[in-house]
């Protein structure tokens, strides 16, 4: 297939994209480049696609309907991937604008872009931000009308707009859920990079509330083969998770850090935000049935992977 990859320098996508060409399908991959985070960690993954043949980068936002309709109109893609979004709960607090331009805007003109060309599988990347307080394990099912932060009810304004384009013009149309992605080259404003970092510096790390809160942690590799797997085998509309199912405290995950750095951690406790969940927890049965996927690492070696990674690659944030 000819896909095109948004957000290709972003964590989950970078993963994704290398899957892609792995197996020989030609990707073309657009990233604004913004610097909510580190730009040198984006062009550092950037760097190891383009070792690979059949992959093109484009410096370009989803934003922007005429650059994406010229994009569609020159390349004809078979399939989209959308992995383009501004993440993080908190900040979308202080700027939900910027995330309704990049999860909403976006996917819409992502969408047209689609009806218009006719590219014929579309997929999109949503969060478990949208259960919100539902009570756990989340199903597919539940009620994801109560968003705790402009970030997931961007989240949820972008499965809507792709369910309209599914049934106005019969695209077939995957969403997937993902639950608290975790690995090597992840984003540094994840709690788990910032533990690494913060501990193996001797800097204090700074914990909301008293760390009973669970995650359920899932290692990229695993959602980048659910990613593939949907985009291969689904049909119509369909949401479903793409969780490890197996929800860990925080304290454990400090816990777990601390004895593969041969440090301990200061912990700083602050207050819980409320646009945090209480905890995540994934029901994959869905996934499972559909494209037979499961989560198959666990945090342990997930965790060891990405602090053996951190240690080749000083400096990166």
């Amino acid at each position: 297939m000819k896909v095109l990859v948004t957000g290709c320098a972003g964590f989950i996508a970078a993963r994704v994209a290398q899957r892609l060409l792995d197996r020989k399908d030609t990707v073309v991959g657009v990233d604004n480049l913004n610097d909510y985070y580190s730009v040198r960690l984006k062009r550092w993954r950037l760097e190891q696609l383009k070792e690979s043949p059949g992959f093109e980068f484009l410096q370009e936002d989803v934003a922007d309907l005429s650059a994406m309709t010229s994009l569609f109109e020159r390349e004809g893609f078979d399939a989209v991937v959308n992995l383009a979004a501004r993440a993080g709960v908190r900040p979308s607090v202080e700027d939900p604008w910027i995330y309704y331009q990049s999860n909403v805007i976006g996917t819409l003109n992502l969408l047209e872009c689609c009806r218009r060309f006719h590219a014929k599988r579309f997929l999109l990347a949503s969060s478990s931000s949208v259960y919100g307080f539902n009570k756990v394990p989340f199903s597919e099912d539940d009620f994801t009308d109560r968003a705790l932060s402009p970030y997931a009810a961007s989240k949820k304004a972008a499965e809507v707009l792709c369910y309209s384009y599914h049934h106005l013009h019969g695209m077939t149309v995957m969403v997937a859920r993902f639950f608290t992605v975790y690995g090597p080259a992840g984003r540094p404003d994840m709690a788990y990079l910032k533990f690494i970092d913060a501990i193996s510096n001797g800097r204090p790390i700074e914990v909301y509330g008293d760390g009973t809160q669970r995650r359920d942690f899932t290692y990229v590799d695993d959602i980048a083969d659910g990613v593939i797997k949907a985009l291969d085998h689904g049909k119509g509309y369909e949401i479903f998770n793409l969780g490890g199912s197996k929800p860990v405290e925080l304290n454990l995950v400090i816990a777990t850090l601390e004895e593969l750095l041969g440090k301990k951690a200061e912990i700083v406790r602050g207050p819980v935000h409320p646009a945090d969940a209480k905890d995540t927890w994934a029901t994959n049965a869905k996934a499972e049935r559909l494209f037979g996927w499961k989560a198959t690492v666990s945090l342990r070696e997930g965790l060891e992977r990405t602090v053996e990674w951190y240690r080749e690659n000083p400096g990166l944030f």
